[in-house]
């Protein structure tokens, strides 16, 4: 698959898998009318109805589950859509607007909300302030910081990568992932574009070519990933956590509440064992002896260090964006503590939601001033076109299909087959759980699949007699461990409209990962998870 050189929305829907090119050879004459049907992508878009419609035809799972089986169909339909690029992402994630309706699983107005939640107000408040950070140049600043502290004299390319991915894993641990990932992803291409690439490197060989283009990709994929392991540490890290929290107390609130300091005790420890493996992969994969020798000549820390200080201090405006930041961190950390301490959620009746302060700190960027001059603001909505929409609209499409599945009757389906875990052990139980998560959530948003599988599991425990956190907890990591596809998450998608990764090198990359996230779960719930959630284990 070529790679792309920008990251704008054109890059983001680029087709998943390419149809082939029309090369300009002569063909047959018997083939020439097939050539405009190729060039307009037509055979991509008939998959999607063609598989629907094979669905509808050849599965049967019986009279009682019609409205089942037409969620597979649709769910055929965008899918093939989203992996063909048959039409823009955003556009095949709009489909279940229309499709749900026709074929009778979800009303209009029910699935037209799914596009419109507050995790989807936390992440469009997010892109807001990560536009605001990257039009104020603040990310070239920590880029700079960054480099010259991690790069070494000489470079040393395992603690430059240690340097980048620990502080995206850090801020990964504050702010949504997709956020993170959007807002470390100018960091990271602002360290790249000091490296050649595709041959504009001037006296660099090809073997020096060679090694700054793999490290462009561990830099990028470490970008990626380190958000994604980063979310897992906090409740606030992540969407994925913060359902786990509403849907725990909504179906056993008899149980102890997950609080922010408990579920930290149990995430940090699993984040930093994956992290650690992410750093330990990179670092085999894509540095070898003669990296730091190739990059040496383009990052040089006097050098780096000068270009620091040619910034100067920082501005009024970019000190203010700062401030906002940290103001929303705050108040992500403090809207919910323990039931001792309530935090200043319990003012507002808890009505209040991560979405809600987001977009609240997002428009303070629209009305406080940047200081440049008479009237300006720090934001205003000229600045907010390069908002990632089709990112949005995808998670959108992921709520819709969670609840798709949930009303069409498929995820009581889902649930009677894995019954089987009726007398399974913790060590079997936890695996199997994480397992089945960690392959739905491949195909879409990583909040969508924890509202999907939830559920499921939820049932499932009442039905199997095990404790619910061995199911709901391992359903929940499971629903982060997305690290194989495009698809699989917005940031996934981010770093692969960057033009420096493949879906090759994700699954090369994020195989490792995801095997070690399962394995970290096997053993850390059920050894913490007495102590921390009152699991009552099965020896």
């Amino acid at each position: 698959m070529g790679k792309r050189g920008s990251s704008s929305s054109e890059d983001v829907e680029a087709p998943l898998l390419a149809l082939p090119a029309d090369d300009g050879r002569e063909r047959p004459p018997a083939a020439a009318w097939a050539r405009p049907l190729l060039a307009h992508g037509y055979p991509a878009v008939a998959s999607g109805p063609a598989a629907c419609a094979a669905v509808c035809a050849l599965v049967d799972l019986g009279g009682a589950h019609r409205g089942a089986r037409n969620m597979l169909a649709v769910l055929a339909w965008v899918f093939l859509w989203w992996v063909t690029g048959a039409v823009p992402l955003a556009v095949a994630s709009m489909a279940p607007l229309f499709l749900f309706p026709l074929f009778g699983v979800a009303g209009a107005d029910a699935v037209a909300k799914a596009y419109m939640d507050d995790v989807i107000s936390l992440v469009l408040g997010s892109f807001i302030l990560a536009l605001a950070i990257e039009h104020y140049q603040i990310h070239r600043r920590l880029a700079l910081n960054i480099t010259s502290l991690f790069c070494g004299d000489p470079v040393r390319p395992p603690l430059l990568l240690l340097g980048i991915t620990g502080t995206t894993f850090f801020l990964s641990m504050w702010i949504h992932n997709t956020a993170c990932t959007v807002m470390m992803m100018p960091v990271a291409t602002g360290i790249l574009q000091r490296l050649p690439r595709g041959g504009d490197g001037a006296g660099a060989t090809g073997c020096q070519e060679e090694e700054v283009r793999r490290f462009s990709k561990a830099v990028v994929l470490g970008v990626v990933y380190a958000s994604a392991i980063g979310g897992m540490a906090t409740l606030t890290g992540t969407g994925v956590n913060i359902i786990l929290v509403g849907m725990w107390s909504t179906y056993y609130p008899e149980q102890e509440p997950i609080t922010f300091s408990s579920w930290m005790s149990f995430g940090l420890p699993m984040a930093l064992i994956v992290f650690l493996t992410l750093w330990v992969t990179l670092c085999l994969m894509y540095c070898t002896k003669n990296t730091g020798k190739a990059l040496s000549a383009y990052l040089d820390r006097s050098h780096l260090r000068r270009e620091l200080t040619l910034l100067g201090p920082m501005a009024f405006a970019e000190k203010m964006v700062l401030a906002v930041f940290g103001g929303l961190i705050v108040l992500w950390m403090t809207r919910t503590l323990t039931d001792d301490m309530p935090g200043w959620g319990s003012l507002f009746h808890n009505n209040v939601g991560d979405g809600t302060v987001t977009i609240m700190m997002a428009t303070l960027l629209f009305i406080i001033p940047s200081g440049k001059s008479n009237g300006e603001k720090l934001m205003d909505w000229n600045k907010c076109r390069k908002l990632q929409w089709d990112i949005i609209l995808l998670l959108g499409a992921g709520f819709a299909i969670a609840d798709g599945f949930s009303s069409s009757g498929l995820t009581d389906i889902l649930s009677d087959g894995l019954r089987f875990l009726k007398d399974a052990q913790t060590m079997v139980i936890v695996p199997v759980a994480c397992t089945v998560s960690a392959v739905i959530t491949e195909f879409t948003s990583d909040d969508a699949t924890t509202t999907l599988v939830l559920p499921l599991f939820a049932e499932l425990a009442k039905s199997i007699d095990v404790h619910p956190a061995l199911l709901m907890i391992s359903g929940a990591v499971g629903a982060q461990l997305s690290y194989l596809l495009p698809t699989g998450s917005p940031s996934n998608v981010v770093g692969f409209s960057s033009g420096h990764i493949t879906i090759k090198d994700l699954v090369t990359t994020g195989m490792p990962l995801k095997i070690v996230g399962i394995a970290s779960l096997t053993i850390l719930l059920p050894s913490l998870g007495p102590h921390i959630f009152g699991i009552d284990s099965r020896s």
